[in-house]
This record gives C-alpha cells, structure tokens and sequence, in this order.
C-alpha cells in the first residue's frame, strides 16, 4: 500500500474568504496586501494541483506493465510529470517571494507562511517518491518488451538467412539487423533519457528552501544586533551629554570666580586711586 497524498481535497491555510485583508505595517516599508493574499492563495492552489498529479501517477503506476501498458499512458505520464514539475518551480519561486513580503508582517501571517512551506515540502516528497518508482518502472518494462521485440526479428532473420543462398542476400540481411537494432537502441535510449529528464531534483529545491529559512533567520539575527548597537549607541550617547553637562557646570563656576576675583582686584585698585588722590 503506497501512502496517500498529503493533502486529499483543498485545504485552507488561513483566511481564504474573497476580501483581501488589511494589513499594515510600521517602520515606513509598504507593500501591496494583496501580493500576500494572492501568493498564499496561489500556492496553495499549487499544492492541490501537485496532489492531483500525485493520484494521476499512482494510477498509472498500476497500469504500467501490464495489458493495460501502451504508448499513450507512456506519453499522458511524461506530460503530467512536465506539467507538476514546472508547478513545483513556480511554487518554490512564489515560497522564496512570500517569505519576503512576510518578514515584516505580524505573527499570525508568519505562521500561515510557515504552514505552507511545510505543506509544500511534504507534497513535494510524495511526489517525488512516486516519480522515482515509475521512472524505474517504465525502464524495466521498456527493456523487457524491446528485448522480446529485438529477439522475435532475430529469429526471423535467422531462418531467412538460411533460406538465402547468395551471399549477397546474407550480407543484406545482416545489414537490416544491425540497422533495426541500432534503431531499437537508439529509441530506447532516448526514452530512458527522457524518463530520467522527468525526474524532479528535490534535492535542489530542499536546499533552496533550506537556504531561505536560514537567510530569514539571519536577518532576524542582523536586526537584532542592529537593535542592540542602537541601544548601546544611546546609553553612550546619553553618558556622553551627562559629561558634557558637569563640564559646563565646572566652567560656568570657573568664570564666576574668576569675574568675583577680578571685581575684587577691581575695587582694591579703585581704592588704592582715592586714597593717593586724597594726599
């Protein structure tokens, strides 16, 4: 029994009523309100698309190989795996944006963009188990059928061969083999290309996730070194303008006391005047 999708029916993360929410925010950034309604709207869109193809895939993993197996199902997997594959870029790239919008929003939203990069990452791993058990699936299969293929001509051939008694006849019979089986190689071998072509690169995207909610961790660290700079920064700034202050105080009493001197010697002097002018 293969596990089910992550998600069975469209689930809702958050608000998902048609009036885009008011959000504000402080400290002069603006950005549009309804770029964060409609990424998370979108991507969670994404996630139940990526889910429906999941379903898509397992079904036709059933039928692969057996009677059931023909050219078309080959051709209708190849397309819904190029189609959930570009989803799966496009979700990444929305994720990457929305965590951006969102560094400034306000605990609720943070958690509702933190939902839906762990449901995205849980939908993206079923996906991608699944696509490697069908890749492996149609090799095998598509090895066996052109092997049976590649061995009922080589029979055929055989006994035309032993029927021809010229051996320019031979030759050419031999020339049609080796020119069918190098035609049957090379067919396979771009059908087993394109299989593995198909298969997403999780490992890239849980890196560039990875990457994302370290670069916001590490902005949330640089905001706050940044707060506590600008604190120390005030403290010092404050003791500073204390010291200022007892200097000018000191000052202001220095030029009293020299101005009472001065009056003093002033006044001595004005005395010493009078009484020579008396004599």
């Amino acid at each position: 029994m293969s596990r089910g999708p992550p998600i069975g029916g469209q689930k809702s993360y958050g608000s998902m009523n048609t009036n885009v929410p008011n959000v504000g925010f402080a400290g002069g950034v603006q950005f549009s309100p309804t770029e964060l309604y409609n990424l998370s709207e979108n991507i969670t869109t994404n996630i139940y698309t990526i889910n429906t193809n999941w379903k898509n895939l397992e079904r036709a993993l059933k039928s692969i190989g057996t009677e059931r197996d023909n050219q078309g199902l080959r051709d209708q997997v190849h397309v819904t795996q190029l189609s959930c594959n570009q989803i799966v870029a496009q979700t990444t790239k929305d994720l990457q944006r929305l965590n951006v919008v969102v560094r400034r929003g306000d605990k609720q939203q943070k958690l509702q963009v933190e939902k839906l990069t762990n449901d995205f990452k849980e939908a993206l791993q079923c996906y991608s188990k699944l696509q490697t058990k069908v890749a492996e699936k149609m090799k095998v299969c598509l090895l066996k059928r052109q092997s049976s293929q590649s061995g009922a001509y080589n029979e055929d051939d055989e006994n035309q061969y032993l029927e021809e008694e010229e051996r320019i006849a031979a030759q050419k019979v031999l020339q049609k083999e080796l020119v069918f089986e190098n035609e049957m190689l090379a067919e396979r071998e771009q059908r087993v290309r394109q299989i593995e072509d198909d298969i997403l690169d999780v490992n890239h995207i849980m890196r560039e996730l990875a990457a994302m909610v370290y670069e916001q961790a590490d902005t949330v660290n640089s905001i706050e070194n940044n707060i506590e700079s600008v604190h120390s920064n005030v403290e010092l700034g404050a003791d500073e303008l204390q010291m200022a202050s007892q200097y000018q105080n000191k000052y202001r009493r220095k030029l009293c006391i020299l101005a009472a001197l001065a009056a003093i010697v002033g006044i001595v002097l004005v005395i010493i005047l009078v009484t020579q002018l008396k004599r």
